[in-house]
């Protein structure tokens, strides 16, 4: 990440000028004066946001998905440590030494 960083900054200081870029993300739509602009910037930002937001449900549903997953694992491994328990306590004792 760091040498990306690096590479692009010794390139755009290379080319004299850096080529801008279109960064989707939340804008300011009131500056625009312009009905049809406006529409348009609070559209860009409403998709943006619903993105996110599918982005975020896929992650938490991935998440979810792996936690019942280990937690299905841990309930398997303490029914095997209980009934390796109760064959331990079942098993007869060995007479006390005098």
């Amino acid at each position: 990440m760091i040498t990306r960083c690096a590479l692009i900054a010794a390139l755009s200081s290379v080319c004299g000028l850096a080529i801008a870029q279109d960064i989707p993300g939340i804008e300011v739509c009131t500056k625009e004066r312009d009905l049809n602009r406006r529409t348009s910037c609070l559209q860009s930002n409403v998709e943006f946001l619903q993105q996110q937001m599918a982005r975020q449900a896929s992650d938490a549903q991935q998440k979810l998905s792996a936690a019942a997953t280990e937690i299905s694992n841990l309930k398997g491994a303490v029914e095997t440590l209980r009934a390796r328990l109760e064959q331990l306590q079942a098993a007869p004792k060995p007479p006390a030494a005098k």
